[in-house]
């Protein structure tokens, strides 16, 4: 049977419990322990799909097919587990899997209740989930903040694990603020305090505190939490903030952290922790000296969360060749003909991501015109390459008025459009083409030089697909079709001749980019605009 450890949160939201939680489990697995993650979210959504990305930033996407919150993209990049749609619980699919019974008569006609309808539901999910992953550890992480009324069945239902498996197989951490007051130079840990007994009066003895600090806490300070929140000292531990945040469980295991949960859970684990690899890769992180600069164009740049696997898969490529990623976000509303030299002179690649919606399109066609015309290399993601066909249309095949039909059902050159017998039936609400898909990849192509095999899967989230009608024109004028989806003859990659580096992809190459294994996609785009950087 799988243990359980529980993540939550107090004092305030964006703690960084996502990071915690993934540090801990890259810590387990170090020691030999199979770990896998789950993601509570209480809000009322069935999932953050149809949430604007100002939201809750990013919507990240599993191979499966689910619309998830951003904290999984943490868990699968450091712990590298590719996670599944049972790993993301919402109160929107806790309550309306309970309704739906309720409407089947699976009740007997009793009263449906919080508890223990909607806990039970809660728990029979993570029991299954538990046992369907085999892992000796399932961390669980709940989101928001103690004290938040949607949030309470979540804490009640995990309540409920502790006296039904008792205490060797759970484990309670609490996340907290310590905030420091600098003109009386103090760390304040009465919000701490008063976050545990609102946890307390739950019914929840937190067994570990994690104290989220921009300094560090003397020992009076943790003894003093110790004695207030009645956890064993060593039991308090300091998540500080790091120069590089994959540092993180070197700091927390430095404390003892993979000891203490491996006592408490009578785990039978590696003596030794083996993350040297983890090791290597942050000491070639902190050894990049050289850096290049590239233009993210998008209409959400105001939440760099919008962005945050974008952001880490070249992170990712960038560490891989010795070099920091310095991003220039900008934003696609501000970017016109006439100040595109303003933006884009000075960079040494230009990214297009994905997104939904017609504004800011504008801006984000004259960014891809720029790279195609001053030969900068160019990476575009899902409507980036969309954008990036239609921009090809009208200002190289002479399509005028070229569109998708997703911004004009009218236009005469639908680029763009709804593969109407793909999506029968289907409803709008967060359903895409989602998830893992095959991509056959062309010989003697960019892309086929990048991924090195075929074919391969990649991960997706649209509706919209490129018109083959219009296929044999784009091969006329320069355009390769090095990627296709052979069950359905779709454009999955798409390439420019005569240019250093100009890729566009339906899919997105984020979502399986990890440290140690950047996406072939984004290690090609970067490794690109090194070239053009030293060749400038």
């Amino acid at each position: 049977m799988a243990k359980f450890v529980f993540v939550t949160g107090g004092v305030v939201s964006s703690l960084g419990k996502g990071i915690f939680a993934s540090s801990l489990g890259l810590l387990l697995k170090g020691r030999g322990i199979k770990v896998f993650n789950m993601k509570f979210d209480p809000y009322l959504n069935v999932d953050p799909g149809t949430m604007s990305p100002y939201q809750h930033g990013e919507v990240y996407v599993t191979a499966d097919g689910a619309e998830t919150d951003l904290d999984l993209g943490h868990y699968e990049r450091w712990i590298v587990n590719d996670l599944t749609k049972e790993c993301s619980i919402t109160s929107g699919k806790i309550y309306l899997s309970v309704l739906e019974k309720e409407r089947r008569g699976d009740y007997l006609g009793g009263t449906v209740q919080v508890i223990p309808h909607i806990t039970n539901e809660i728990k029979t999910r993570m029991l299954a989930t538990a046992n369907v992953s085999g892992a000796d550890v399932v961390i669980v992480e709940i989101g928001g903040t103690v004290g938040d009324i949607e949030g309470l069945p979540y804490l009640e239902a995990i309540r409920q694990m502790r006296q039904e498996l008792g205490y060797e197989n759970t484990m309670f951490f609490h996340n907290t603020l310590v905030p420091y007051l600098r003109v009386s130079e103090e760390s304040k840990t009465k919000p701490t305090q008063h976050s545990t007994k609102e946890l307390l009066g739950l019914g929840i003895q937190p067994d570990a505190i994690v104290l989220r600090s921009e300094v560090s806490l003397s020992t009076d300070a943790k003894n003093k939490i110790s004695l207030f929140c009645n956890v064993q000292k060593g039991g308090v531990f300091e998540a500080l903030d790091q120069p590089v945040v994959y540092d993180l469980p070197f700091a927390l295991h430095e404390q003892g952290l993979d000891d203490y949960v491996i006592r408490h859970l009578q785990l039978n684990a590696d003596p030794e922790l083996h993350i040297e690899y983890w090791e290597k890769w942050v000491e070639s992180v902190k050894g990049a000296k050289e850096s290049v600069r590239i233009a993210l164009v998008g209409k959400y740049v105001e939440l760099k969360d919008a962005y945050l696997s974008v952001k880490s898969a070249m992170t990712h490529a960038g560490f891989a060749m010795g070099h920091k990623i310095q991003i220039d976000w900008i934003k696609s509303n501000d970017v016109t003909k006439e100040n595109a030299d303003q933006y884009f002179a000075d960079v040494d690649g230009i990214l297009v991501p994905g997104g939904f919606g017609e504004r800011g399109t504008d801006g984000k066609k004259v960014a891809i015109a720029y790279a195609r015309e001053h030969k900068i290399p160019f990476l575009g993601i899902c409507l980036g390459m969309q954008l990036a066909l239609i921009e090809f249309a009208e200002n190289v095949i002479g399509l005028k008025d070229a569109n998708t039909t997703e911004f004009d059902p009218r236009t005469p050159f639908p680029i763009i459009d709804l593969l109407h017998d793909q999506y029968v039936g289907i409803k709008m609400g967060g359903t895409l083409r989602l998830g893992n898909y095959q991509c056959d990849i062309a010989p003697d192509t960019k892309a086929a030089e990048l991924y090195g095999t075929t074919p391969v899967f990649e991960r997706h989230r649209h509706r919209y697909e490129f018109n083959n009608a219009f296929r044999e024109q784009f091969e006329e004028n320069g355009i390769v079709f090095s990627g296709v989806n052979p069950q359905r003859n779709l454009c999955e990659i798409m390439e420019l001749k005569d240019h250093p580096f100009f890729i566009g992809c339906q899919f997105h190459p984020e979502f399986t980019s990890r440290p140690l294994a950047p996406n072939p996609l984004f290690k090609g785009f970067i490794s690109a605009a090194i070239d053009y950087k030293n060749g400038k």
